[in-house]
């Protein structure tokens, strides 16, 4: 009796989880069958080891100012607007965030509905297809970049000790917890 209890119950968990994950990071556009998301790219001027490090340094500059915009946007248009409203601000930082690093060319931020392939973020599957994404090159724009979800938020940022970033996927850590509680 209590294995079918435990059964019942993480299935329910599975159809709870399943629903928040469509509701908030699949819902279907209108427009081009994509996800109804907004990615976020940021382009290395190059795949030099002093263009990778910088491009990450940016990152960690803009998804500081992103994470507080935006941690209480509700629906898509809500953050879509308030990322069109941040674009100037977004590339005076990236630029700045280059020139404190030595660097002399510059970035440029748009917004921008791109097709992308298939990705994975901390398990969760991001499908090929069209996106909204706020895009960021630095310099050329040529390098390898980093990608995450700032719509619904799948990733985020938390200080770790000594100045690290971690980056971690939301869902997939409200998952974990839910699961770990009913597994005793």
């Amino acid at each position: 009796m209590k294995k079918i209890h435990k059964a019942i119950v993480l299935i329910s968990a599975i159809f709870l989880f399943t629903s928040i994950i469509f509701m908030y990071g699949c819902e279907h556009t209108k427009v081009d069958e994509g996800y109804k998301l907004i990615r976020i790219h940021i382009r290395a001027n190059s795949n030099d080891k002093a263009d990778q490090a910088v491009k990450l340094k940016v990152r960690d500059a803009l998804n500081a100012i992103i994470e507080d915009k935006l941690s209480d946007a509700g629906t898509f248009d809500i953050a879509y607007k308030r990322l069109e409203k941040l674009l100037p601000s977004l590339k005076k930082e990236a630029e700045s965030e280059l020139r404190e690093n030595g660097f002399g060319y510059g970035a440029r931020v748009k917004l921008n509905n791109e097709f992308f392939p298939t990705r994975t973020y901390e398990g969760v599957v991001v499908e090929s297809g069209y996106y909204d994404a706020l895009i960021v090159e630095l310099g050329d724009g040529a390098g390898d970049n980093w990608w995450c979800v700032v719509y619904p938020p799948l990733c985020y940022v938390s200080a770790e000790g000594e100045g690290k970033i971690e980056y971690r996927s939301l869902i997939a850590e409200l998952w974990r917890k839910f699961i770990s509680t009913f597994r005793s």
